[in-house]
């Protein structure tokens, strides 16, 4: 771990895939239209992936599947002194309900009927624990 004054404390792999598992609603970055979108998600960490559920008409299938994407999860305190994010990187492709096997939905309910699940695999990750110190 490199402690880095402009970003806080560098997080290695394994301390990035452990927070992820910590949180269940993160941030897609995709393409819409030419341009950068974002949406948020409720999601499940599955192995070394990030997983989520979609309607296959939304601007977000569209967009991500077979795309490559940023997702983004972050938590910090109430006065933003201490928190930490986590960035990865992956190609987000369709996977099916058999491979997942009986995946816990952090949704309120059931996955609505015809949703689709993406994968994104965190081909690239990376992440930081920041903490404000009093001089």
């Amino acid at each position: 771990m490199v402690d880095d004054v402009r970003f806080g404390l560098l997080l290695d792999r394994q301390q990035c895939l452990a927070l992820l598992r910590t949180a269940s609603l993160g941030r897609v970055i995709y393409t819409h239209r030419a341009m950068p979108a974002v949406r948020p998600v409720r999601f499940a960490v599955v192995d070394d992936a990030v997983v989520f559920a979609v309607p296959p008409g939304s601007p977000l299938y569209a967009g991500a599947r077979d795309a490559v994407v940023a997702f983004e999860v972050d938590e910090f305190a109430a006065d933003f002194g201490a928190g930490w994010y986590v960035s990865l990187l992956g190609r987000a492709t369709e996977s099916a309900a058999v491979e997942l096997g009986e995946l816990a939905c952090p949704c309120p309910g059931p996955v609505r009927a015809g949703h689709r699940f993406l994968r994104v695999p965190a081909e690239t990750i990376s992440g930081h624990r920041i903490a404000c110190h009093a001089e």
